[in-house]
């Protein structure tokens, strides 16, 4: 996928497909890809190039937790859905499955603060990806979040 196509994924909250938008709804209602376009809505890619991701966006209300800041559960699919994105920069056709994911957080991001998340490659080889990405406050640079996911890179069949 070319830089500015991994941009669109980013920025449309996972974007809808052709055939996504013949088959409809899925599950209850909910459109499909629910969860990506849940999360991201509301992020802007600020720097996009091969092996690094870097975006931002304002804490939006539905991602707070019972504590009024960032939910870790959405801190964590930010982890996930932008840490999966930067593989499409390195040239892989797709971004494989998750096998390990973790999320360290550091401190907390309140409503309509501006967050800042870095997305890198730590490798992305023939069957495995590793990225490492960080979320922080803009305005101060303090890490917000750290987390490391990798993912199984599934070969295609040579059948």
């Amino acid at each position: 996928m070319d830089l500015e196509s991994v941009k669109r994924y980013l920025e449309k909250g996972g974007g809808v497909e052709e055939n996504e938008k013949k088959q409809g709804s899925s599950f209850d209602g909910l459109p499909l890809r629910y969860f990506e376009r849940f999360i991201m809505q509301g992020l802007h890619v600020d720097l996009i190039e091969p092996g690094r991701v870097v975006c931002s966006m304002k804490v939006p209300s539905r991602l707070l937790n019972g504590a009024n800041f960032l939910h870790g559960g959405a801190t964590a699919m930010l982890v996930d859905l932008v840490g999966s994105a930067v593989i499409f920069t390195t040239g892989a056709p797709f971004t494989g499955v998750s096998v390990e994911i973790n999320v360290s957080y550091l401190d907390a991001a309140y409503l309509d603060e501006d967050i800042e998340i870095e997305a890198k490659t730590l490798r992305v080889g023939k069957a495995v990806g590793v990225v490492s990405v960080e979320i922080r406050k803009k305005n101060t640079g303090k890490i917000i979040a750290q987390g490391r996911h990798t993912k199984y890179l599934a070969m295609t069949s040579k059948m």
